[in-house]
Parts: C-alpha cells; sequence; structure tokens
C-alpha cells in the first residue's frame, strides 16, 4: 500500500500544486480587476494566442512532470526532464509575447486618437495592453512551476521510496 502512494497518488497530488498556485493566484486578484480583464479578453486575439499556448504549454509540462516524479524503487525516470527543461525556456517567451502586445495596444490606442478624447475612451482603447501584460505574466508564471514541482517533489519522494543516499 505504501509503494502505491509513494508511486502513484504522490505525483498526481504533487502534479496538483501549480493548478492550485493558479487558482490562488485569480483568486487573490481583486474582483473588479479581474472583471475587467476576463471582459477585455474576449474581443483581444492576442491574448487568445498567449493564454491558448500558454494551457497547452502547462497541460503538456503536468503530464511530463507526473511521469518524472515516478519511483521506480530505484529511482525516477528522467527520460522527460529533457523535455521540461526545453518547455521551461520556452515559458521565458510569454512575458515577451505580453510586451508585444502591450506594445501593438499602445500603439493602436495612439493612432485611433484623432481629436479630443475622454478618459474612458482612452481606457476602452489601452485595455488590450493591460490584458496583454497579465496574460504573458500569468502564463510565465505558470510555466515555471511544472520545473520546479519536480525538483522539489523527488526530494519529498526519494526519503520516502528509501533512498537514504539522496542521489540526484
Amino acid at each position: 500500500m505504501r509503494r502505491f502512494w509513494i508511486q502513484q497518488v504522490l505525483p498526481i497530488l504533487l502534479c496538483l500544486v501549480p493548478v492550485l498556485a493558479a487558482g490562488l493566484v485569480v483568486v487573490a486578484l481583486p474582483p473588479l480587476a479581474l472583471q475587467f480583464y476576463l471582459e477585455q479578453v474576449r474581443r483581444s486575439p492576442i491574448d487568445w494566442l498567449i493564454l491558448g499556448l500558454g494551457l497547452a504549454l502547462f497541460v503538456v509540462q503536468l503530464g511530463l512532470s507526473q511521469r518524472a516524479l515516478q519511483w521506480t524503487g530505484t529511482g525516477f525516470d528522467e527520460r522527460p526532464d529533457r523535455w521540461l527543461s526545453h518547455l521551461a525556456q520556452a515559458a521565458e517567451w510569454f512575458p515577451l509575447l505580453g510586451l508585444l502586445g502591450t506594445v501593438a495596444g499602445i500603439l493602436q490606442t495612439f493612432g485611433s486618437i484623432t481629436g479630443p478624447i475622454t478618459p474612458q475612451e482612452v481606457i476602452a482603447k489601452y485595455s488590450p495592453a493591460i490584458t496583454a501584460t497579465g496574460s504573458g505574466l500569468l502564463m510565465a508564471l505558470l510555466n515555471i512551476l511544472p520545473t520546479w514541482l519536480v525538483l522539489i517533489g523527488r526530494d519529498v519522494i526519494r526519503p520516502l521510496g528509501g533512498d537514504t543516499e539522496g542521489r540526484r
């Protein structure tokens, strides 16, 4: 029974940590900011791109993380490590995509101003810039967690599995 918990249940529970962290970030946002973000994202293709790529990458990393945390009794399955490393590096691109969306949103805002404009109109035109930044940062944060999780998770599982030497 202990073996089942160490080899099956614990890796799955550890893989839920990034999902819970993402949920905590969303819950911690002020309700009006979250509502504004969700309203603006509906009309922002750059956000769709960032969120779609980020979530797809995140799901793949969670699957690889679960596999990388499988204790075989003598060690871990290290085959996913290379891919996890590459995918974590890919996560570094999300803030840049968000920045690109920010610049595009600013250019759109200034390009559409032809005369006197109210503050509400500026905010409406500028909102894609803000949401792209938020989307890029959220996806970067979310996508660096699985690699970190594998490192910490292995340190937790190793002694439970009977590895007293602490091999890496």
